[in-house]
């Protein structure tokens, strides 16, 4: 048997944050016209801050659109200031596409 008590002082314990965006897509028309739009957007976040995106609800609908933002890392303050500058960021490159909301959520 192997003793690991001394170890697990050396674990680090992982923080994941999430990021629930409510996006209002006021001029779309369709399902096509609204993949359109939220495609680019989904590959844009990824890019620029490597995290992970996926349209999470309303995909039925053609004027609104959840997106859930996850992105982990040790210390919380990291998380907090790269969801909050993914907000920022989506707010600059996209005000014709107003979010109707936002919510940050720590799980540690």
């Amino acid at each position: 048997m192997i003793d690991i008590s001394g170890l697990l002082g050396l674990i680090k314990t992982m923080t994941v944050g999430i990021l629930t965006l409510t996006l209002h897509l006021p001029n779309c028309q369709s399902l096509k016209e609204k993949r359109r739009l939220i495609k680019p957007i989904i590959s844009r976040l990824r890019k620029e801050f490597n995290i992970s995106v996926v349209e999470y609800d309303h995909q039925d609908k053609w004027q609104s659109s959840v997106l859930l933002i996850t992105c982990a890392a040790s210390p919380v303050s990291h998380i907090e200031n790269t969801l909050s500058n993914v907000v920022a960021f989506y707010e600059k490159y996209w005000p014709d596409l107003p979010l109707i909301g936002e919510k940050i959520e720590i799980i540690t």
